[in-house]
């Protein structure tokens, strides 16, 4: 059986058998007697994206009172749950998202303890994810972000929908009704400001 350590766009945590291209965490969410979940979706504000291998560490997954390892698709599919890339094992990343984030809400460069703080509020709605207006049409959203539409998400890319699951995307037709956008403000206008997410190898059409 899969271990429930895998993260949706609806920032849920599923047991599903494929694992992504990137890990990361919220805290210590399981019991590592058991390697099942509690009841605890986050215990920090801080929700990061991790590589899944850095500097040769190997650990054992929900093997110890540590941090809880999750897994996602690829970076837009953490992006859309909440999370961020992680300053020590992604610093590239980190520093290029900061960046962006910091332009795309025309602010000074941000700490990683304040953008934590906004994605925070932007990410949750009384402990579920949060779904936030579609202010332009589908079309001009930037790539990487996600939209959710009938309880599917869609990956937006070259003005196109994928959609989402959990072994990679697939060429779907833009839905007539929009139930809203998955991707928080913040990271949202980062995306615009120019942060390129790693998005999985499956994130395109048959022709391009």
């Amino acid at each position: 059986m899969p271990l429930q350590n895998r993260v949706t766009p609806f920032a849920d945590i599923v047991a599903v058998e494929a694992r992504g291209l990137f890990t990361g965490n919220r805290g210590i969410l399981h019991d590592p007697a058991t390697r099942t979940l509690t009841r605890r979706r986050w215990t920090t504000k801080a929700w990061i994206t991790c590589a899944c291998e850095y500097k040769g560490i190997r650990r054992e997954v929900m093997a110890r009172r540590s941090w809880t390892e999750l897994f996602f698709l690829d970076e837009a599919t953490a992006l859309a749950a909440g999370h961020r890339p992680c300053f020590l094992c992604r610093r590239d990343a980190a520093l290029a998202f900061r960046q962006a984030w910091s332009a795309g809400r025309a602010v000074t460069a941000q700490g990683a303890a304040d953008i934590d703080a906004v994605l925070h509020m932007e990410r949750l709605d009384k402990g579920r994810k949060r779904l936030h207006p579609l202010r332009h049409p589908v079309t001009m959203l930037p790539d990487g972000a996600m939209v959710a539409a009938g309880g599917s998400a869609l990956l937006v890319r070259g003005g196109r929908t994928l959609l989402w699951q959990p072994g990679g995307y697939r060429p779907a037709p833009l839905p007539a009704v929009i139930d809203g956008v998955l991707t928080p403000p913040s990271t949202l206008a980062a995306l615009a400001a120019g942060y390129s997410p790693v998005l999985h190898p499956s994130a395109c059409y048959p022709e391009d």
